[in-house]
């Protein structure tokens, strides 16, 4: 390199070290501003402007025309870590090829999703990979080391891990708390995120909107305490979009923005993701900051050195430019686009049916049979291939008969009916990213340049009407363009497909004084017939009422299509933009009515029907696998989605997918949305007690598969399986070898009361739990040996709340090895020595570690760090409990200490009750009374008094010991030791 340019010029010099050079030459406020999204250029640096942020979920999104991979969910259900990592790194070319012609696409990739996929009510479970961190984390670390690369020090991209922490719930996002107690924080939550970032592939993270034990999540000690710990390069925080703001606004954390960004900063917080392309609010609350003293230059040069360390290691700086390998749509992506899309497709069920006969005659019907969805984070079609077209490209179109299924209806009104103008074939007006993590909605509000719906008074328009649940509709125009309305408020048939931030593309029908109201879900108002043309009423209007008039109905259509063939594949699910997506949970797990009625139909009148499900989440279908022969389940599948369902339905390759999520039998089976607790809650496949219509890992071949005797060794600190896997079948098939870890005899197993644990309790582990897996091809007869090694800390080991730390218990576990977590063909015992446990010391007691609990919830201890606990309980009902299992009060102990809070006026109780262990475990719910305690009014949440008390009685031994809480209070901690005066301080 040339001796005139300065050191962060240079790319043999480690990437903070020039950051750090480059951080010396910013003045103050060029420091300041670079801590906005988008950050200006320093044009007497020669630094070009960036822009932390570019959507890459499951191809480039947002700045058009992309290879579109599966989604993320669909990624996941392939189970092929090595096929992911090579989707992420044609991800990554295409990133580096679309910004060497456009600027605006940014380096800095927002994917992938880690959060867990506790609840498949959640919203956005098409952009998660799996309800277990094992193959969570497994699936991210490939996917990120695709998106940036194999060079040692230039990444091809920098991937941010979404969404940090515990968020899986879209109703109240911003303002509700996920109450995470400790074991499900070390045990569940963390290790998806810390996979990937041990690997050594993420550039940072970024915080969810939701808030965790009461704190929001831009705001998190564990960013230091945690995630910066787990690897030994700088890591960036982005904060999502807008979230800066709701920490003074929607969640009411602090009274000034000054004051809530000065501690998004002290919490680590990098990049503020605010008010689209305008820094200026940023920026002057951050100078406010500094200026009140609430921050100290120091934080924002800690913020700027992550973030130009990170574009060092995109090589932004090096005297030669680095293009990552650039590449784009090329035949190697389309292959690969088509690959996933095949892995992806789960075989639910089949007796026989599958795969179809070459020569049959075949009809595809359903609402998704022509359809190749896309997503909020998919990038533009640049080919398609729906169901249809897959199958009619392998059948012959002269044998495949089709059937949508949509209703045909007429809406009547005063004076005729409603028409669509005659207009020549159109196009939605796609969106192109302007700022801030959103389209630009002024884009996605239907066009405009279309006459609106106008009255007429011969035979009206027939509008194919599809209910996608919940009494959510679209109606779509003959000329195949939907129903929509812009900004002038007028209804046009203008939309290619429904979408956008604010979807206004779906309608509701009330029925009302003998006809319908049609109200408009994208605006709330009711549609009406004005001068003008057709639109929404002004707000409060009372709209037109319209006379709905079927003229045929899907189910008939379904049903004729059904009766001309020898089979009939029905293709049902969602629209990733309706009922279930960012900003709206679903509701139920049910199929839509609609739907199931079509399913029926074609299973009437003809037997030998299929049910495909094209969907972003699970769905309870029990009649439906009870009833046909045959059901399978992808992901929306991307650009070759068509063609490789009907490679699989036609036998050309065999399913191998696997579901990443347990499919549940009933809504009854879930747990409430907000409920994150999965130990306590019994849910996911680690703790669901019940039967589910489908288990996490299941999937079926036309392939079969034997597993021989497994080998298992337990050397030191590594668990090694070894297990010959032999095809059995008469074709060609993907196998995926699922080992699963649980405790079979130890002294803290479950169900294993009265074995010899101290006090004989139980600790609630799982029935079972992932520790490997590998996807596997084999012809006809062949075997292969597969070996796992699994460090026997993070398969077997748990979160010890009594003592603050990670411990794996001495005694028998099992290695199971098998096709799903309910599917296990052999398995095998083994010993190992580990730390037997030890009383849980009693001088001072973390409220939040408890063991059990009943009506309480975690809250933020201090807005910086720590976790109380408070009741949530409805006045009038029973206390709230803590359990503590184990104590140790040795000789005896002669006095308590709580540590608690009382904001609202008045007193609350606290009332310590003492359960003497026994050899059935657990004591009685009837102990003896230790002592009762008021905590009196403290005037504010985090203003903690201590209260002291004598004990009668003083207790000793090892002992269980219940706390219930009576009335609005925080408590943080207690403790016992020697004998005292009572006296509250």
């Amino acid at each position: 390199m040339s001796t005139d340019q300065p050191p962060f010029r240079d790319p043999a010099l480690p990437a903070r070290e020039r950051a750090a050079d480059l951080l010396a030459r910013l003045t103050p406020d060029e420091r300041v501003a670079m801590l906005h999204q988008f950050t200006p250029a320093v044009e007497r640096l020669g630094v070009a402007a960036f822009r932390t942020g570019q959507e890459a979920l499951h191809g480039v999104a947002w700045m058009g025309p992309a290879t579109v991979f599966p989604q993320a969910v669909g990624l996941g259900a392939t189970w092929n870590d090595e096929l992911v990592r090579r989707v992420g790194e044609a991800v990554g070319r295409e990133v580096r090829a679309m910004r060497a012609r456009d600027p605006r696409v940014g380096l800095n990739v927002w994917s992938p999703t880690v959060n867990l996929l506790r609840h498949p009510l959640w919203g956005r479970n098409e952009e998660g990979y799996s309800e277990d961190p094992h193959l969570t984390a497994a699936i991210a670390t490939a996917y990120t080391r695709g998106l940036r690369g194999d060079h040692p020090t230039r990444w091809r991209t920098a991937p941010v891990l979404k969404h940090w922490l515990a968020h899986n719930n879209e109703t109240d996002r911003d303002t509700s708390s996920a109450s995470v107690r400790p074991r499900v924080l070390h045990e569940y939550e963390l290790p998806a995120f810390r996979g990937p970032v041990q690997a050594g592939a993420v550039a940072g993270v970024m915080p969810a909107y939701n808030l965790v034990n009461g704190r929001p999540n831009h705001l998190s000690p564990l960013l230091a305490e945690q995630l910066r710990t787990w690897c030994d390069h700088d890591l960036v925080v982005c904060s999502d979009a807008g979230a800066p703001s709701n920490l003074a606004g929607s969640q009411g954390y602090f009274g000034t923005h000054e004051e809530a960004t000065a501690a998004a900063l002290r919490a680590g917080v990098d990049s503020f993701t605010d008010h689209g392309e305008d820094s200026s609010q940023i920026t002057a609350r951050v100078r406010g900051a500094l200026e009140r003293g609430l921050i100290g230059q120091e934080h924002v040069d800690a913020a700027v050195l992550r973030l130009l360390a990170m574009r060092c290691a995109l090589g932004e700086f090096d005297p030669e430019p680095f293009d990552g390998e650039a590449a784009f749509d090329t035949p190697g992506h389309r292959e690969l686009a088509r690959e996933a899309a095949e892995q992806a497709i789960v075989l639910l069920r089949n007796d026989g049916l599958l795969p179809l006969a070459d020569g049959a005659r075949v009809a595809v019907v359903g609402l998704l049979a022509d359809e190749c969805k896309l997503d909020w984070y998919s990038g533009a079609l640049l080919r398609r291939s729906t169901p249809l077209d897959g199958l009619r490209e392998r059948f012959g179109a002269d044998r495949v008969v089709y059937a949508e299924g949509a209703d045909r209806v007429r809406l009547g009104c005063p004076g005729g009916w409603l028409a669509v103008p005659e207009t020549g074939p159109g196009e939605r007006v796609s969106g192109d990213p302007a700022a801030g993590g959103a389209l630009d909605p002024a884009l996605l509000r239907g066009r405009t340049d279309l006459p609106p719906l106008t009255v007429s008074a011969v035979a009206g328009e027939e509008f194919a009407l599809v209910d996608w649940g919940g009494g959510v509709l679209t109606l779509r125009a003959g000329c195949g363009r939907y129903l929509s309305v812009a900004d002038d408020g007028l209804v046009r048939a203008s939309a290619e497909q429904p979408g956008g931030w604010v979807v206004q593309e779906t309608f509701e029908l009330e029925p009302h004084d003998g006809g319908h109201l049609l109200r408009h879900r994208g605006t709330g108002r009711y549609v009406e017939v004005a001068a003008d043309g057709v639109r929404v009423a002004a707000d409060g209007g009372p709209g037109t009422v319209f006379a709905v008039e079927t003229v045929r109905r899907g189910e008939d259509e379904v049903r004729a299509a059904a009766l001309e063939a020898d089979v009939v594949v029905v293709v049902a699910g969602n629209d990733p933009h309706i009922g279930g997506r960012e900003t709206e949970d679903r509701a139920t797990l049910a199929l839509p009515p609609q739907q199931d009625r079509l399913w029926r139909a074609a299973r009437a009148a003809n037997p030998r029907t299929a049910l495909v499900l094209t969907s972003a989440y699970p769905y309870a279908v029990g009649d439906a696998d009870e009833a046909l022969p045959a059901l399978l389940w992808t992901a929306h599948g991307g650009q070759a989605a068509g063609e490789a369902l009907a490679a699989v339905l036609a036998g050309d390759v065999s399913p191998g997918g696997r579901l990443p999520q347990t499919w549940y039998a009933d809504d009854a089976d879930l747990p409430g949305l907000l409920d994150y607790d999965v130990i306590g809650a019994r849910t996911t496949y680690l703790y669901f007690d019940g039967t589910p219509l489908y288990p996490f890992g299941h999937g079926l071949s036309y392939a079969s598969f034997g597993y021989g005797e497994p080998e298992v060794s337990c050397d030191g600190g590594t668990l090694t399986v070894r297990c010959t896997v032999t095809n059995t079948g008469a074709v060609a098939g993907d196998e995926v070898v699922q080992l699963y870890v649980r405790a079979a005899g130890t002294t803290e197993a479950p169900g294993c009361a009265g074995t010899g644990g101290i006090g004989g309790h139980r600790l609630p582990r799982p029935h079972r739990a992932l520790a490997a897996h590998r996807r596997i091809r084999l012809d006809p007869g062949a075997s292969r040996e597969v070996e796992f090694t699994v460090p026997v800390s993070r398969a077997l080991g748990f979160w010890d709340v009594a003592h603050g730390r990670w411990r794996v218990a001495p005694g028998a576990y099992a290695a199971d090895i098998g096709a799903s977590s309910a599917d296990i063909r052999r398995s095998a015992v083994f010993r190992v020595d580990g730390e037997s446990g030890a009383p849980r010391p009693v001088a001072r007691i973390r409220a939040a570690d408890y063991d059990e609990q009943s009506g309480t919830e975690l809250v933020d201890l201090s807005r910086e760090r720590g976790d109380a606990v408070a009741p949530v309980v409805p006045a009038g009902s029973e206390a709230a409990e803590l359990v503590f299992h184990d104590c140790d009060f040795g000789t005896g102990a002669g006095s308590v200490t709580v540590e608690a809070a009382r904001a609202e006026p008045g007193e609350a109780e606290i009332v310590l009750l003492l359960e003497s262990g026994d050899e059935g475990g657990g004591g009685g719910r009837d102990g003896r009374v230790l002592a009762r305690l008021t905590v009196p009014h403290t005037g504010d949440r985090y203003a903690y008094t201590t209260v002291r008390a004598v004990l009668d009685d003083p207790p000793s031994g090892v002992c269980d010991l219940r706390v219930a809480l009576h009335g609005s209070l925080r408590l943080a901690r207690l403790g016992f030791g020697g004998p005292s005066s009572a006296e509250t301080t």
